[in-house]
């Protein structure tokens, strides 16, 4: 098991299919490559942007294991868990740490709008259930489930769960986590259009969406707001935004796995129920990614810093 710092980006990887509906593992480990050569500090499978709904649970076995077999050792595979019961969640814990995942990603239950007690005792049954770290997904815009201070003050008593991938939407909320735990959870921004905000507030990292077409431009935000060359940093990040800002549409999968094609590392292939987007709703997209590829940003040696 390689150990995870919880610093730096964690790309929510795309999970690549054929035209059959099956596993493409050649483009997966080419886009995995391209986020090595970036410099992540790790990869997540099977989120939201890696289509957990739609994957089954030996599908995910066998990205991990592919992940595994192609990174040999040198990032850590750190793998979600979305669930709808705790006996569920606790198989899939067990499932990922036999099969040589390094971490795991935790969302609350699914469907079944969970009380805080309910909450936290999920998360704490999930987390004894492992030696695996964990980070703790605290997303209520998308899953209406909110992880609070109170929650969090319980779960600071299991020494494996980490930290937290903050999706609040309030970039607030990084200071109140510092300021009631200090470096005792790491905190990484789970929206990418309010990264470089909540790097500056002190985030530890950042779990991207856009990293899956653009990993070096990515990185190289981080690497510099840590090295606090701010101009630099803020110049890359408006030329991003507007690419950013397809991570947060409901076709965020759509939108993103259409720039990763355009960057040479992606496919626009979708399972059911999604669909590839098409007329002008597909326009309106490509033009976005267009744009941004005819003006990409040159970048300094950000891997040097």
């Amino acid at each position: 098991m390689i150990n995870i710092t919880w610093e730096g980006v964690y790309p929510a990887l795309l999970t690549p299919f054929t035209q059959d509906d099956t596993l493409d593992l050649e483009l997966f480990s080419r886009n995995l490559q391209a986020q090595k050569n970036a410099g992540v500090a790790g990869v997540i499978i099977g989120g939201s942007l890696g289509e957990a709904s739609t994957l089954e649970a030996h599908e995910l076995m066998i990205l991990l294991d592919q992940a595994r077999k192609h990174l040999q050792d040198t990032l850590p595979v750190i793998v979600n868990i979305a669930e709808q019961s705790t006996r569920s969640a606790i198989k899939a814990a067990r499932r990922i740490e036999e099969n040589g995942g390094d971490g795991i990603m935790l969302l609350p239950p699914m469907r079944y709008r969970s009380d805080d007690t309910e909450t936290v005792d999920f998360f704490m049954e999930v987390a004894r259930s492992t030696s695996l770290p964990v980070m703790i997904y605290n997303n209520p815009y998308d899953y209406k489930i909110e992880v609070t201070l109170p929650m969090f003050e319980q779960l600071a008593r299991l020494d494996n769960v980490c930290a937290v991938k903050e999706s609040t939407r309030d970039v607030s909320n990084v200071t109140r986590m510092k300021n009631a735990f200090g470096d005792r959870f790491k905190i990484l921004c789970g929206v990418d259009t309010l990264a470089l905000e909540e790097l500056a507030l002190g985030a530890d990292g950042w779990v991207a969406g856009l990293v899956d077409a653009f990993p070096a431009e990515t990185v190289a935000i981080f690497k510099l707001m840590k090295a606090e060359r701010y101009r630099e940093a803020l110049d890359i990040y408006r030329w991003f935004l507007p690419l950013l800002e397809l991570d947060i549409h409901p076709k965020l999968v759509q939108y993103i796995k259409l720039a990763a094609v355009h960057t040479g590392i992606g496919s626009e292939y979708v399972r059911a129920p999604r669909k590839m987007i098409s007329g002008s709703e597909r326009e309106r997209v490509f033009a976005i990614i267009q744009k941004g590829i005819e003006s990409r940003p040159a970048l300094p040696d950000y891997l040097n810093l």
